[in-house]
């Protein structure tokens, strides 16, 4: 499901090509709760493909990869210019969640995976045994912001903050004239309308990133520890970004949170009020803003970020979102490291970056995208 809506940022959570299979990897883990069961493999030519910056080497045999649904659309379009140039090399995504992911490449099944957060201190540990001599490590590949879509009939502009957006979620704001949204919108005409917030049923690390910019930004009013699983109470719940944006696309009063390529068919996003002057909304160039102000804090060749979900500078959207490639630094089995080499070299180059922005997700700012392709050359 390839969405191409302008400022709306496609479905890939950053992610991981999961690779293995026939050809099984040495892996490391993904991250994010996918939107599609199938597999996707890409073929053909492309407007976008420069292919004579892929560069093929040695690169053979079939891929495999899972993990985060996030990403998908963004490693859509890169597997079919990438493949239309190495045509040895066959990969397969499938987009079943980043909780998905991470296990199947921290169970050996995998040579990386996708995933919309960072490994924690445990899986890093674990991974030391798919790892030869080595662990896994995170290369940020893809970024972009989490939208909150509505559906509320009459309101086409509306404001949150993180306490409202708290408590919607948390069912302590329960229609959509309260007095708080009110507040925040002295304009709109808000309806009674029940409010009906939605959540992912599946481990996500979409839910995770949503989760840490409320503990962040709304401390007072969300007492939950936050990661990929939902722990608020209330609400309703549906598999996958695409699970969530069919809920908020045919429930009239509906709110939820996916990645800015799902806001199709009409649904409209909230502008976010942050420290700035003004509210912020959700678009590719304002999710690159926050993230170009991230913080690498993973230790030695691990580049995980530290994001500020609580931002006081203009445009900087606040609830932005960073998919990573998870690998083995080395111990990587010999069949297949030249093809994963080789994908994620190219995935992270120029003309790879350069095509997230056409497919509405952020590109990496370009100190960390140096990074991350320094870091590709060296794995082993």
């Amino acid at each position: 499901m390839k969405l191409q809506r302008k400022n709306r940022l496609r479905a890939l959570t950053l992610g991981a090509v999961a690779v293995s299979g026939a050809l099984a990897l040495t892996a490391c883990g993904s991250d994010d709760t996918g939107g599609s069961d199938d597999a996707s493999s890409g073929t053909g030519n492309s407007s976008n493909a420069q292919a004579g910056s892929i560069k093929c080497d040695d690169a053979k045999g079939e891929l495999l990869a899972n993990g985060s649904s996030a990403q998908k659309n963004a490693i859509d379009a890169w597997v079919k210019n990438y493949t239309a140039a190495c045509k040895d090399v066959r990969i397969n995504y499938k987009p079943d969640g980043s909780g998905a992911g991470v296990t199947s490449f921290l169970q050996g099944q995998t040579a990386f995976a996708g995933s919309d957060s960072a490994l924690k201190p445990e899986e890093i540990e674990k991974s030391k045994s798919v790892c030869k001599d080595s662990q896994a490590i995170d290369l940020p590949m893809v970024g972009g912001p989490i939208a909150i879509g509505y559906n509320v009939p009459g309101v086409d502009n509306l404001v949150l903050d993180a306490p409202t957006l708290a408590k919607i979620f948390d069912d302590k704001i329960k229609t959509w004239d309260d007095d708080a949204i009110k507040a925040l919108n002295p304009d709109a005409k808000l309806p009674s309308t029940k409010i009906q917030a939605f959540h992912r049923s599946d481990e996500s690390g979409t839910t995770d990133n949503f989760t840490a910019y409320l503990k962040a930004a709304a401390a007072s009013d969300w007492k939950y520890e936050g990661g990929k699983v939902w722990q608020a109470k209330g609400g309703q719940s549906a598999t996958g970004s695409s699970g969530l944006a069919q809920q908020v696309t045919q429930t009239a009063g509906a709110i939820s949170y996916f990645e800015l390529s799902y806001a199709t068919n009409g649904i409209k996003t909230v502008d976010v009020k942050t420290k700035a002057a003004d509210p912020v909304k959700a678009t590719v160039d304002n999710a690159s803003k926050a993230i170009g102000a991230a913080k690498v804090v993973g230790e030695g060749k691990d580049l995980a970020l530290q994001l500020n979900y609580d931002p006081s500078d203009e445009g900087a959207y606040p609830i932005t979102l960073v998919t990573y490639e998870i690998a083995c630094e080395k111990g990587n089995k010999a069949d297949t490291l030249p093809a994963t080499k080789s994908f994620l070299n190219y995935i992270a180059s120029e003309d790879g970056q350069a095509l997230l922005k056409d497919n509405s997700y952020a590109p990496l700012p370009d100190e960390i995208a140096t990074k991350v392709r320094d870091t590709i050359s060296g794995l082993s």
